[in-house]
């Protein structure tokens, strides 16, 4: 769907701004058609925009972000384009280089987050002598567009998964252009190495996986559709087994594939079918913030209000250091912290642990994977944080306490994933590999393991923990 600000200009040559965000693709991105097909000059532009999210983006975000631009100024150049980079607030950025190119339009596509929509809103009040063609490319759905009947917002996901299903088809692929027509003159660019969004030293990113960019993401999508779907609906849940996941989030979060042609390469079927309920996960949460604009900060069920968290400065930093005593959490927490990335089935595991084993409120855990993840979405990381804290809407039950010990033992029986990233383990036989602290002295000496000394006991007794948490839940019924 697009929107469309005034009509064609009088000087049908001058030239269109292309402003990029979190659509950095030249596929199916339909601003950029819209742009290439009037045949005026277009000016593809990223201004780095601060204040466009609702906080600073985060660190593994930014190494992501960093080389998802580099890969599209490569791809731009191959249309004989180039991407100008600006920095500082995009309204100003942008009426600046509406002077200095004589822009006669201006098209982008659409956020749904509360402080992009006021950015937008800025840019557009500020050109009122541009011609403004917006459009919806980063979802299957509009947020905003996927209503009961009685034209409410869904609150709980599967009527809204079964909503969209029954209303949506797949626009047909979108091929990039095979040129852009240049402006006679380029303006100036920033340059991307001046923005600092990769660490210099320590390079604490070195070992961070993944591809950035639309070509990454592409070649992603074919190996996982090919190699690894037919597997997914059973494999999704198992962290040590690599054809579990699609590793598409960080893609999708950045636009560099849109979710359309995700949705229609993975096909029809049972595997396919699971595969899109996430797709319609991640569109619920988009749907979610449009219309609770608030959730990113408060606690959707005002019940939770009342919540006496605790304050547990040193579980807290055990948590995100790995040093719990509980392997699949330690695990997923160093996995998160050397790979900018972590297994979906883990981060509801170290989630449920930090929120019900140690009390913490879920918004420092969110806090964290914000700046950690580097598919850190507004929308996508708050629900899923809500969801598992209980707090939100569709959320987990309160009662539902993963105990991180069977979790372990049921999605990680082979310990693959544990010993891939708890190596002082290593060595454990799988039957206490998910329960180092109870494993009798003769194993541990063995493993040639001392608890404590090479591997921490676990900071919180999980049975007792459990009672507090649901002790401390129900007094909020």
């Amino acid at each position: 769907m697009s929107q469309v600000r005034g009509g064609t200009h009088a000087d049908g040559g001058a030239p269109v701004i292309l402003w990029f965000r979190r659509d950095l693709r030249l596929a199916d991105n339909p601003a950029l058609d819209w742009a290439a097909g009037t045949g005026r000059p277009v000016v593809p532009v990223y201004v780095h925009d601060e204040a466009l999210e609702a906080r600073r983006l985060g660190a593994a975000a930014r190494w992501w972000l960093h080389g998802s631009l580099d890969a599209l100024d490569a791809q731009l150049a191959s249309l004989g384009s180039r991407l100008i980079l600006m920095s500082g607030p995009s309204a100003g950025a942008l009426v600046e280089l509406a002077g200095v190119t004589g822009a006669g339009a201006l098209a982008f596509n659409r956020l749904y987050d509360p402080s992009a929509r006021e950015r937008e809103a800025a840019v557009v009040e500020m050109l009122p002598d541009l011609e403004v063609r917006s459009f919806c490319a980063g979802w299957l759905r509009e947020p905003g567009t996927v209503l009961t009947a009685q034209g409410a917002p869904y609150k709980v996901f599967t009527p809204f998964g079964k909503a969209l299903g029954a209303s949506f088809t797949p626009p047909p692929p979108c091929p990039p252009p095979d040129r852009l027509r240049a402006p006679v003159t380029w303006p100036g660019s920033e340059r991307l190495a001046d923005w600092g969004l990769r660490p210099c030293r320590p390079n604490w990113a070195s070992a961070f996986e993944g591809d950035p960019g639309e070509p990454g993401a592409l070649s992603q999508l074919e190996g996982f559709a090919r190699r690894c779907l037919e597997t997914y609906p059973v494999s999704r849940d198992a962290p040590g087994d690599p054809r579990g996941t699609s590793r598409l989030s960080p893609h999708l979060r950045f636009g560099e594939i849109a979710p359309w042609r995700v949705w229609s390469e993975v096909g029809s079927g049972r595997a396919a079918a699971k595969f899109r309920g996430e797709l319609a996960w991640r569109d619920f949460a988009a749907h979610l913030l449009h219309h609770f604009p608030r959730m990113t900060v408060d606690n959707m069920r005002p019940a939770f209000d009342r919540m006496v968290w605790r304050t547990d400065p040193a579980g807290f930093e055990s948590w995100t250091r790995g040093q719990t005593g509980f392997p699949i959490v330690d695990a997923g927490m160093r996995q998160l912290w050397t790979t900018g990335w972590m297994h979906n089935r883990v981060r509801m595991i170290v989630a449920s642990f930090l929120v019900k084993d140690l009390m913490i409120d879920w918004r420092e855990g969110e806090a964290w994977f914000w700046d950690c993840l580097v598919d850190a979405d507004p929308a996508n990381n708050t629900m899923n944080w809500q969801w598992a804290a209980g707090t939100g809407i569709d959320a987990a039950p309160y009662f539902r306490v993963f105990n991180p010990v069977l979790q372990g033992e049921r999605f990680d029986p082979d310990g693959r994933y544990v010993r891939r990233w708890v190596p002082e383990l290593a060595r454990l036989p799988d039957r206490w590999l998910h329960r180092p602290a109870e494993a009798p002295r003769e194993v541990l000496d063995r493993a040639g393991l001392v608890i404590g000394r090479d591997y921490p006991a676990p900071i919180v007794d999980h049975a007792a923990a459990r009672t507090r948490a649901l002790e401390a839940f129900r007094a909020l019924k």
